[in-house]
């Protein structure tokens, strides 16, 4: 009776009223839901983007090289507004700063750049580096994805929106800015110097 053509479209409710009203029962709403579940055809009718399941990363390094994670921050520039961004690559099993890069964007280029000599640098071999990031744009593009593939390379992400799942670079960026030093803002990509003071910049433009 559900696989009439009537009726195919209409949840069970419907179809339990039209048919006590033509003075047919034939079962429970209930059970006409158990019928429909026990040939897989109960689900959600509307057009819905589905999330695919994503396992949480669990990253295991016993050695030097074996485990690498990236990220990328902001620094704030000179002016409001103006940034500068932070590419780092560490060691997971020493916490060591394997490569680290200093660029006016964040880009996949300057990124596959930036993988690809800390990997010449440090000698990986093809199929013994896992390099961990999460899922920012410069993380999950064609390009950075082809170089990690050519460099024999396993990638790993992190799941969306859950930035626990890349503890190592995130709490490496944050002991990186809480340190006393730390400038609020810096003056130029080349000296990495604070700006001077408002009433020094002013004397000097004099």
């Amino acid at each position: 009776m559900l696989h009439e053509d009537r009726f195919v479209d209409l949840p069970p409710a419907e179809v339990y009223a039209t048919l006590l009203d033509e003075g047919t029962y034939l079962c429970s709403i209930r059970t006409m839901y158990r019928v429909l579940a026990a040939n897989k055809e109960v689900r959600e009718r509307r057009d819905l983007l589905r999330h695919p399941v994503y396992a949480k990363p669990e990253l295991l390094a016993t050695k030097p090289n074996q485990v690498w994670s990236w990220d990328i921050t902001k620094l704030k520039g000179p002016e409001k507004w103006s940034y500068f961004y932070l590419y780092v690559i560490i060691d997971i099993f020493s916490r060591c700063v394997v490569g680290w890069m200093l660029a006016d964007r964040e880009s996949a280029t300057q990124a596959k750049k930036l993988i690809a000599e800390t990997c010449r640098r440090h000698g990986i071999t093809p199929g013994a580096l896992t390099l961990h990031a999460d899922r920012g744009a410069a993380m999950t593009a064609k390009a950075t994805g082809h170089l990690l593939a050519d460099l024999g390379i396993t990638k790993t992400h992190s799941r969306p929106y859950q930035s626990n799942d890349n503890p190592y670079s995130e709490s490496h960026f944050k002991t990186l800015k809480y340190r006393p030093e730390f400038p609020d803002r810096f003056g130029s990509i080349v000296s990495g110097s604070p700006p001077p003071p408002v009433d020094e910049a002013r004397s000097a433009a004099s």
